[in-house]
């Protein structure tokens, strides 16, 4: 039955191209519209981990007092050094690992005739792989006895590996950054979640694969800096120079992440993070009650609000410009089936019931949505390369044309457009065949 309605269509569709054309124009570009924005915005609004989000969870504490700003959820998104290593030591969690992002100048071997170029890395601990899942292509991460004696080892991009070593497995191999030689012991496969959520202290990034990872102890040994934000300004206290007034400080800069298996263990680690703070209090370095929040993955991102607002409007705008090419395709279908009230009457007076013909026009709906779905999809596929004209860059460039979205592209414009002949179809099954019969 449903290969004769679409027979029915095709032979509609015939009679009458341009409206059909017009029709499939209208349900193409709003499809295409639609669905361009929503590739973007669920690329920056999805789970960047959704096997283990919610086993991660941040911890900030209030260091700075609401003398200097902080109030509620408001607190300092990183830790300072002495409150990190605090918490390191402390091992409340499954695992956890201090993170702070720098750069270094990589020194290629004489042979491969290449300059010194400058590579963005960061400073982790070992748990850092297992705890973010990291694959690795060749080689591991570091174990824990690195972290214990500031190891000289290294964990390199599959990028870097490719310009460094021609992608063979170069573990074993040596690598200088910055006059210091390192051991590779691992190359990561391919793995750049976005936005890049680790990154605590700089709120969320998106962008490239970083180059390379040390161990934090290694970093901090070496007196390398952070390369990303160093809030020190909060607490109002004077920074001691040098590199262990600096480590003493109030200034916020290390980033830090903990793996809470269930909820036991998170409820306990919140005890064990509020403890610690009234500690901080009683000792006298804290002047007010005690603060603290608990994060997990999801919950951070949406505190830092990482979906960026022109995301979100551009998508419900988007919408608003679909629903538009929707009323105005159940007007041109109402005009065009109107036009046929004779043909439905003389189908009436042969026995169609009000079924059939409600079938007939879904159908003719469905066609005109398939070819209108079509036409979204190219146009989607030519609207990935000009969201760099909406969006930032580093954003525009995580939208994709999957599998999932061509075959969601293609079935939001058939089910928006049966949506749309509904209505449509309800007058035409409505026709009453004696009044078309005496007309005619």
């Amino acid at each position: 039955m449903f290969g004769y309605y679409l027979q029915l269509a095709m032979h509609s569709f015939r009679r009458s191209p341009g409206l059909t054309v017009l029709m499939v124009i209208i349900m193409g570009i709003g499809v295409a519209a639609s669905m361009t924005t929503y590739a973007v915005f669920r690329a920056v609004s999805g789970d960047p981990l959704p096997e283990k989000s919610a086993q991660l969870f941040v911890p900030q504490i209030d260091n700075i007092g609401p003398q200097n700003g902080s109030s509620g959820n408001q607190l300092p998104d990183a830790l300072t050094y002495t409150d990190a290593m605090a918490l390191m030591r402390a091992k409340a969690g499954a695992r956890q690992t201090a993170i702070y992002p720098i750069v270094g100048d990589v020194v290629p071997d004489e042979h491969l005739q290449l300059r010194p170029f400058t590579a963005n890395g960061y400073a982790a601990y070992a748990d850092f792989f297992a705890m973010f899942n990291v694959p690795f292509r060749y080689g591991h991460g570091w174990h824990s006895d690195d972290d214990d004696r500031a190891g000289n080892v290294i964990a390199i991009s599959n990028r870097l590996n490719q310009r460094l070593f021609a992608g063979i497995n170069s573990v074993g191999q040596t690598l200088n950054v910055d006059g210091h030689d390192y051991r590779v012991v691992g190359v990561m496969d391919d793995w750049n979640p976005q936005p890049r959520f680790y990154d605590v202290n700089n709120g969320f990034s998106f962008g490239d694969t970083p180059d390379y990872y040390l161990p934090f102890t290694r970093a901090v040994a070496l007196h390398i800096g952070s390369n990303g934000n160093n809030n020190c300004s909060a607490s109002g206290k004077p920074l001691t120079p040098g590199w262990d007034g600096w480590l003493r400080s109030e200034c916020t800069w290390v980033s830090l992440w903990v793996q809470l298996p269930d909820a036991t263990s998170v409820q306990r680690y919140r005890q064990f993070l509020s403890h610690y703070a009234s500690e901080q209090q009683r000792a006298g370095r804290f002047k007010w009650a005690s603060n603290v929040r608990l994060f997990d993955l999801n919950g951070w991102l949406d505190h830092e609000g990482v979906v960026p607002p022109e995301a979100r409007v551009s998508l419900l705008v988007a919408m608003g410009f679909l629903f538009v090419c929707l009323v105005n395709t159940v007007g041109l279908l109402l005009a065009k089936i109107m036009r046929r009230a004779g043909e439905i009457g003389v189908r009436r007076a042969l026995g169609a019931s009000r079924g059939h013909i409600y079938g007939q026009f879904l159908a003719e709906a469905a066609a005109i949505g398939a070819a209108g779905g079509l036409l979204g999809l190219l146009l989607t596929a030519a609207g990935m390369h000009g969201t760099d004209l909406l969006f930032d860059p580093d954003i525009a460039k995580l939208a994709h044309l999957t599998a999932g979205l061509i075959s969601s592209t293609v079935l939001v414009a058939i089910f928006a457009t049966i949506i749309a002949g509904l209505y449509p179809a309800w007058r035409a099954a409505r026709v009453q065949p004696s009044w078309q019969l005496k007309s005619q």
